[in-house]
């Protein structure tokens, strides 16, 4: 990607009256049923203004291109991500090991239920997957990892905590993509969560050991 793509994924303008917030929405809404219809390589700027019932234009006023619109989409699967981390990991009242149990549950039946909308963004990853934006919005949810990893393993070594942190969000990702390829039903998504929080939760076990911590 060029450094010229990666300046122009942001929006062009920020909404300010009421009308306004909702002509954006409505051109999110339908760019998310062109990406889930029609898939990242044929989605266009175009199409999204024509299931939006809106001018082109109009479209242009607020997104440059069709990757502003694409970034804006994974802008807010992430921010939603790592809100989701905050609530769950930051709930202090709970174990943390009930949390991360938590967590794995609520992310799996998340990929599950927005299957289409993740895989095609996936899809349309080339398009601002380098640009700054994108780093810092990835950068959030690994801090809160981090965080939890801190307060997890406080005797572990900072390059233990780190792998731990990276190995629990890759897992998260790359399982939860991999199992919501396939519709699921509710008890399968169940069962198969509980698994993967059972392997989490035995290595989060077998690192605190290592330190004479029991979780």
């Amino acid at each position: 990607m060029t450094d010229r793509q990666n300046s122009c994924i942001a929006s062009r303008r920020k909404p300010k009256q009421a009308r306004s917030n909702d002509l954006v929405s409505a051109i999110l809404q339908a760019a998310i049923q062109v990406l889930a219809k029609e898939g990242a390589h044929r989605f266009t700027t175009t199409r999204v203004a024509e299931r939006a019932g809106v001018s082109v234009g109009s479209v242009y006023q607020y997104f440059p291109n069709k990757a502003s619109i694409l970034f804006r989409l994974q802008s807010d699967e992430w921010r939603q991500t790592s809100a989701m981390l905050a609530t769950i990991l930051q709930d202090f009242e709970k174990p943390p090991l009930q949390r991360l149990r938590i967590l794995v549950q609520a992310f799996v039946r998340s990929e599950c239920e927005e299957a289409d909308v993740r895989t095609a963004l996936n899809d349309a990853a080339p398009f601002y997957r380098d640009a700054p934006e994108a780093l810092e919005a990835r950068a959030s949810g690994d801090r809160l990892l981090q965080a939890f990893m801190q307060e997890v393993l406080p005797d572990a070594a900072e390059p233990v905590r780190a792998m731990a942190a990276d190995l629990v969000m890759s897992t998260l990702s790359a399982v939860g993509q991999q199992f919501s390829e396939t519709p699921r039903t509710d008890g399968e998504i169940t069962a198969y969560a509980d698994a993967l929080a059972d392997m989490l939760c035995a290595y989060l076990d077998k690192l605190a050991a290592k330190t004479g911590q029991v979780l």
